[in-house]
């Protein structure tokens, strides 16, 4: 498949500088531009590489000035890496998988198929099951009874979608995937023996979320885990029963949210950060990687460390880590002294 920069200059209502007939075929870095392929310029560190990318045609933003001559040619939009985020968005719309249902899937005769669907061969859709128009379910998903799949989504190869789960309209959810396993519910007996309490709720997944691979979502013991719409997970997250995640809200790989905590909208929350349970997040809260909280914090809170703590306080606390062997240095020299007077 290929475009002249003229056709996606019009499709991203940029202004080609240079040939508007140069073809692309395929995208690449603008380090690595090989000819064909389209690249983009929208970080500053990456400037240089543009004087001697082998790249046909490269997006850049509307105010970048050159320093000197431009082989390639330019598209210049207003925003280099939206424009990206739209060409990729179009290139998989028109390279993804064909229509129709695989012989080897199978369906309930109970379950809802709309129109325009893909579903992959060994796919599962028990009884009760719905899936939207114009979805792809890819090989070896599992989407059990009573739950739905909405319009516009894609479900990848070996996510598993438990009973009464209900998943909005164009969800991304990625391979290996699990939602709505039983959360970690069990009381302590006597004899050190522990009693499982059955999980009776379930996941509710709104519209425009995407969930990276390895990521578990658990039910609820009662009531429903919330993804709210627009949320962003990496891979490899836990979310666990009964927690609630605000509108808008991106959870970078490797976190840990622990059950009944509540999340506000729009928050950013990096790498391998840890909640204990039973704990609000304000709305637009930010989280440094690694952190661990052992509480709640209001809105707009910028929070680092373990145990978490406002990120001002806690380079203050970075700065007294370091000065600790000086200190420790001079106490034991005072107590030589106060030792030798005795």
């Amino acid at each position: 498949m290929k475009f002249t920069a003229g056709e996606i200059a019009a499709m991203l209502q940029g202004i080609v500088e240079g040939n508007p007939g140069a073809e692309v075929c395929s995208f690449s870095k603008i380090e690595e531009g090989q000819p064909g392929s389209i690249s983009f310029l929208a970080n500053p560190k990456y400037t240089h590489y543009i004087y001697d990318t082998q790249a046909s045609v490269v997006l850049v933003n509307e105010d970048f000035v050159a320093e000197k001559p431009v082989s390639t040619t330019l598209i210049r939009v207003r925003n280099s890496y939206e424009a990206l985020a739209r060409l990729l968005q179009f290139y998989e719309e028109q390279t993804g998988p064909a229509k129709g249902i695989h012989p080897q899937a199978y369906i309930h005769p109970e379950a809802q198929v709309g129109e325009n669907v893909y579903i992959g061969p060994f796919a599962c859709i028990e009884k009760g099951a719905s899936i939207g128009n114009n979805t792809n379910i890819y090989p070896h998903v599992f989407v059990d009874r009573n739950s739905r799949v909405g319009e516009n989504c894609n479900i990848y190869s070996g996510v598993k979608i438990y009973h009464e789960v209900q998943i909005g309209n164009n969800c991304n959810i990625h391979s290996g995937c699990i939602i709505g396993a039983d959360g970690f519910g069990f009381v302590p007996q006597s004899g050190s023996e522990f009693i499982k309490v059955k999980q009776v709720g379930n996941v509710i997944i709104e519209d425009n979320v995407e969930i990276g691979a390895n990521t578990c979502v658990d039910r609820a013991t009662l009531g429903s885990t919330i993804i709210r719409k627009g949320v962003k997970l990496d891979n490899l997250i836990q979310i666990a029963h009964n927690v609630e995640i605000g509108d808008t809200t991106v959870i970078a790989a490797l976190t840990g949210i622990s059950g009944t905590t509540k999340i506000g909208k729009n928050c950013m929350i990096a790498g391998q950060v840890g909640m204990v349970g039973h704990i609000k997040v304000g709305d637009g809260v930010k989280i440094g990687a690694q952190s661990g909280l052992i509480h709640g914090f209001d809105d707009n809170a910028t929070i680092v460390g373990a145990p978490a703590m406002d990120s001002k306080e806690y380079m203050k606390c970075v700065i007294g880590f370091k000065k600790l062997p000086d200190i420790m240095k001079k106490l034991n020299e005072i107590e030589k002294r106060l030792n030798s007077m005795e």
